[in-house]
């Protein structure tokens, strides 16, 4: 029997209309029976599940996407939150206490309806940045109390809480892997693991697969991009140093196209698949 860890694929779909330039590869937004086909799209093309991107947890389209898992036997990998950003400029770290508490609200909400699901909740943009009155040191010890707070209500539903590190050009706080897993341990935050996004990555490590090597358990999911955020194979990333990488970690969990919709979604998509099926099948 091998003992070489599973990798699970995923892929994105956003149900926010101001967010159809970002980079998912299924947008619902002016499409007839988007999320419905998108799921089918998924499903016919093998994936193992559905990354959603929603505008809310009040717009968080349940019963439908329960329906649509079951029919397509798909899972749900991850749920993002920067509809929050996007939509209203929420952050974890802003200057005024109401936006945080705003931010908070707004993460916590997603973190139940995922949950609900047996799926982990994002913070990537939400996490905000240091600028004007906010202090570097201020911004971490607010994004420090936030994901305490919103990692023990992930593990209160048996789930844990996915912290991404972005790049420079999206946030001044933690922009590389290493940084930010000593910032968890040194804060001794225990229910948030790492996504470790491919793109954000390939701008802000020296070496990718080290990078995720020394993270090592801290790994909880992985935005598989090329270095031009678009379906693997499409850039300059080596996603074989990667995949040797997730697997020395012995990292089982999904690997998940955030990518942009290009040239087509349906080319993306198929893109992705083939990348995943080439590298990242168990040998």
């Amino acid at each position: 029997m091998s003992s070489v860890p599973v990798f699970h694929s995923a892929i994105t779909i956003c149900l926010v209309p101001e967010a159809r330039q970002g980079p998912f590869v299924y947008h619902t937004a002016g499409t007839p029976d988007g999320l419905a086909a998108a799921c089918r799209a998924a499903a016919e093309l093998g994936f193992d599940a559905v990354e959603i991107f929603p505008a809310s947890a009040a717009a968080f389209p349940a019963a439908e996407l329960e329906r649509l898992l079951a029919e397509h036997r798909l899972r749900l990998a991850a749920v993002g939150t920067g509809a929050g950003w996007v939509t209203r400029k929420l952050q974890l770290c802003h200057a005024d206490a109401a936006v945080r508490q705003a931010a908070r609200e707004f993460i916590a909400g997603i973190v139940d309806v995922a949950a609900a699901f047996g799926a982990p909740a994002i913070i990537g943009s939400m996490q905000g940045r240091s600028e004007g009155d906010m202090s570097p040191e201020a911004a971490l010890d607010h994004l420090a109390a936030a994901l305490e707070l919103l990692g023990g209500r992930a593990a209160a539903h048996g789930q844990v809480l996915l912290y991404e590190p972005l790049n420079r050009y999206e946030t001044n706080l933690l922009c590389r892997q290493a940084a930010a897993a000593s910032f968890l341990e040194s804060r001794g935050i225990g229910p948030v693991r790492l996504l470790c996004d491919l793109f954000h990555m390939n701008i802000e490590e020296a070496d990718v697969a080290a990078a995720i090597l020394a993270a090592g358990s801290r790994v909880g999911h992985v935005h598989w991009a090329d270095s031009d955020r678009r379906a693997m194979g499409l850039g300059h990333t080596a996603a074989g140093p990667v995949v040797a990488a997730l697997r020395a970690i012995g990292y089982q969990g999904y690997l998940s196209a955030e990518v942009f919709p290009l040239p087509t979604a349906d080319a993306a998509a198929r893109q992705t698949i083939a990348s995943l099926r080439g590298h990242a099948s168990p040998s």
